[in-house]
């Protein structure tokens, strides 16, 4: 985990992981992984919006590809919003700029 990422921070990750869990039982309900269901749920999301996959290992990329045969109902895009809401994560996603860098 990134060390000066706010969302992973004491806390926040916590509060953060609570969501993963709760996608966690939908996916499982869709025989996917947290991963699959993230990235499905962005390809759901319009034409011009494109997932960017940060696979490190061959097995993650193929884990990830596997989102591309997912197929979200409206009734499943609707549960993820619900388990998930964006207002509900904690911290932000960059860290705050350090004002000596742009000194």
């Amino acid at each position: 985990m990134s060390g000066n990422a706010p969302r992973f921070t004491s806390g926040n990750i916590e509060k953060n992981l609570a969501l993963v869990e709760a996608l966690r039982e939908i996916a499982k309900e869709k025989h996917a992984t947290v991963a699959q269901m993230a990235i499905a749920w962005v390809l759901s999301q319009g034409e011009d919006v494109i997932p960017l996959i940060g696979a490190r290992k061959r097995s993650q990329l193929y884990e990830s590809l596997g989102a591309v045969n997912l197929k979200l109902s409206l009734n499943d895009l609707s549960r993820i919003e619900e388990a998930v809401p964006s207002e509900l994560v904690s911290g932000e996603y960059y860290a705050k700029p350090r004002e000596k860098w742009f000194i």
